[in-house]
């Protein structure tokens, strides 16, 4: 009876590898071994505990800021973003690499929606990076890491998640991720200028007379229109947030009418937009919210059958510490994330080990941002990494599959470098706060 809630853990991460539903294999198997174990009572504190989800407030954030980064990548500021930065660090060696790298970061600090990012980018960089003479491995590698900033840089829908899951402030968990946010983009940004330096032929410079010519059609203007905007609707979702004027639910509803004017301004809102972005919010935000009441019904059952004591009982057996335990779970996660979506790692696996971190008295901002980092590379790695989906959807004919996996693997090994970072100094993670 106590190897049930393991038992349960390990039908369902087997079902999920096997191409089963998360959501309908989260809930399904957990409410068949509920209805087992606790008769139909399970019935009534299942749906106190799905009602009592459903009355988050804070998880409103998430269809909200889905909604601002489609509205977002439709209305074309993204686009106009990038042309203007890579004329900017045109002349710099890898300039349009790190053109890419800083308007992934932007995009994530506006929306925090990858697939958007990852598809923007792709479409708009990759054909003009193998034009210019760059490396697929690179250009591919580079555009993929940059898509997932939006994972760790607040607004981040995978900070709203864990902050629920966790039960922690989402608020704190935006302002502990921006030094790492940040520090991983000056990671990349290092990265690409060595690439200049050591692999000259794989990272050229754009054309002199390319640059002039866009700086002739009056290069100051337009950098100050594409930056205008994005920085303005940056400095009020999560201006307001860390200033304490709004919640981050608050700030998102914000957000998302603050994307509908951007579009207005650009003149490419209309009826057809509109309906295509609330489209694509609510089959997202359905996918979300169906895994989060899995996940509920799930978490229900392997508490009630004491799962979370008999782990906690394990570790004191095993006289696991805290950082011990800490590594045990980041290479789970790691490894997890070859397999199965960030958002089911979120609510299969961290709710089983949160109430362990909390009886080892470890601070769960910390967790929660070591997490945030760790399921970044689950968007990179083979082979269910979304962002490689996302990018050879878009990339052209020439670009294999093989430059995908080939490229991203010194972004994957620098994120990883980074979160043993920030596990060996926590001070990071709380520099703003």
């Amino acid at each position: 009876m106590e190897y049930l809630p393991l038992i349960l853990f390990g039908v369902i991460f087997l079902a999920i590898l096997f191409g089963y539903p998360v959501a309908f294999t989260l809930g399904g198997l957990s409410v068949i071994v509920g209805l087992i174990v606790f008769d139909s009572d399970f019935f009534y504190l299942l749906s106190l505990r799905i009602f009592g989800t459903m009355q988050n407030f804070v998880l409103l954030a998430v269809p909200l800021f889905i909604f601002m980064g489609m509205m977002l990548e439709k209305s074309g500021i993204a686009e106009r973003l990038l042309h203007t930065m890579s004329m900017l660090f045109g002349n710099i060696r890898g300039g349009l690499a790190i053109a890419v790298v800083v308007v992934g970061a932007m995009l994530a600090a506006s929306t925090g929606i990858v697939g958007a990012t990852v598809v923007t980018m792709g479409l708009i960089s990759l054909p003009t990076m193998l034009k210019k003479g760059y490396s697929p491995k690179l250009s591919t590698g580079v555009i993929a890491s940059s898509g997932t900033l939006g994972q760790i840089i607040p607004p981040s829908v995978v900070l709203v998640l864990l902050g629920s899951v966790l039960n922690v402030s989402v608020g704190d968990l935006f302002l502990a991720a921006v030094v790492p946010g940040v520090g991983l983009v000056v990671v990349y940004l290092l990265y690409i200028l060595a690439m200049g330096q050591l692999k000259p032929a794989l990272v050229p410079a754009v054309p002199r007379e390319e640059i002039q010519a866009f700086r002739d059609a009056g290069f100051s203007k337009e950098v100050f229109k594409s930056f205008l905007f994005p920085f303005l609707l940056i400095v009020i979702v999560l201006g307001s947030i860390f200033a304490g004027i709004a919640s981050p639910t608050e700030a998102a509803g914000v957000g998302a009418f603050g994307a509908m004017i951007l579009a207005v301004v650009s003149k490419k809102f209309n009826l057809s937009m509109l309906k295509e972005v609330m489209k694509e919010t609510t089959m997202l935000t359905s996918m979300v919210f169906m895994i989060l009441v899995g996940a509920t019904a799930f978490s229900l059952v392997f508490r009630g059958l004491e799962g979370d004591k008999f782990l906690l009982a394990l570790i004191e057996s095993a006289n696991l510490d805290a950082t011990s335990f800490l590594i045990v779970v980041m290479i789970i996660v790691f490894i997890s994330g070859f397999f199965i979506d960030f958002i089911e790692i979120v609510f299969i696996i961290v709710p089983v080990v949160a109430p362990i971190f909390v009886a080892l008295e470890v601070d769960l901002i910390w967790i929660g941002i070591l997490l945030a980092v760790n399921l970044q590379t689950s968007f990179l790695t083979p082979p269910f990494g979304f962002a490689l989906f996302y990018l050879k959807g878009v990339a052209p004919p020439e670009v294999k599959t093989s430059h995908l996996y080939r490229g991203i693997i010194p972004f994957v090994i620098i994120q990883l470098l980074f979160l043993i970072l920030l596990i060996v100094f926590p001070g990071l993670v709380k520099l703003v706060g």
